[in-house]
């Protein structure tokens, strides 16, 4: 798909990933909606940032959790730039809680996690959907986690959410060809990220060196990704683990 002259929602734009990813949509020519839930003077500062790269953006606060919310800001996307072409889901919640503390695990806590991660990925696809198809064309890139494709990350709730993003990725792709592609990139530890703040210091200080090449995931390498699924004709359903080895 060209992208230049193309719409994106980017869900979480204003954190660590969500900001890399902005920019690498607006530097091949995309004009971008940055989402956020509370962070509305990072998403100005982000779109701010993305028009001086040449291309329009927007601040919009929806929870992606509430349908209703969602469907505003899909509303409000296409009344400012009359399409929406690509889709980023890359809001996420997590907590840390050991794997092995269950009673820690609360099912208040579980609830928002899953909430957020998977059903709030499921709301925004939803309602870009329609649009998509009507346009003939669209993509939707989920930014899931290596935390899906083995039992690891900050809890249970978060590794069970991330997997479930990755089935919903494959289960999209059947429900939306052929004029949309659906794929998910999963990656591993990042540096300067909303997901890897909520770490231990101890586990962030030995994130990298568990993994084969000692070195956190690039977010950049991520983004890029991200752009080859955007442009690709002839992916979809398919998920891409960028963990610098660990896994």
């Amino acid at each position: 798909m060209e992208l230049k002259g193309c719409t994106a929602i980017v869900t979480g734009g204003s954190g660590g990933l969500g900001h890399r990813i902005c920019i690498a949509l607006a530097k091949n020519g995309v004009n971008v909606v940055v989402n956020y839930a509370e962070s509305e003077s990072k998403a100005k500062g982000v779109a701010d940032e993305l028009k001086q790269l040449g291309v329009r953006a927007i601040a919009v606060r929806a929870d992606v959790a509430d349908p209703a919310a969602v469907a505003r800001m899909v509303e409000q996307t296409k009344a400012e730039f009359g399409r929406v072409d690509i889709l980023v889901n890359d809001a996420a919640f997590n907590k840390e809680v050991a794997f092995a503390d269950l009673d820690g695990l609360t099912l208040e806590l579980w609830n928002h996690i899953m909430t957020t991660n998977l059903t709030g990925t499921f709301n925004c696809i939803k309602a870009v959907a329609p649009l998509m198809k009507a346009q003939g064309k669209g993509r939707i890139i989920n930014i899931s986690s290596g935390a899906g494709l083995v039992p690891r990350g900050s809890s249970i709730a978060y590794a069970v959410s991330k997997a479930g993003m990755i089935h919903l990725t494959k289960c999209m792709a059947v429900a939306l060809a052929p004029a949309v592609t659906v794929n998910s990139i999963a990656p591993g530890w990042m540096d300067g990220t909303r997901m890897s703040a909520n770490w231990s210091p101890e586990y962030a200080a030995g994130a990298a060196g568990r993994t084969l090449l000692k070195r956190a995931v690039d977010k950049d390498d991520v983004a890029e990704q991200l752009i080859t699924f955007c442009k690709s004709e002839s992916v979809t359903g398919q998920t891409i683990l960028m963990d610098s080895g660990r896994v």
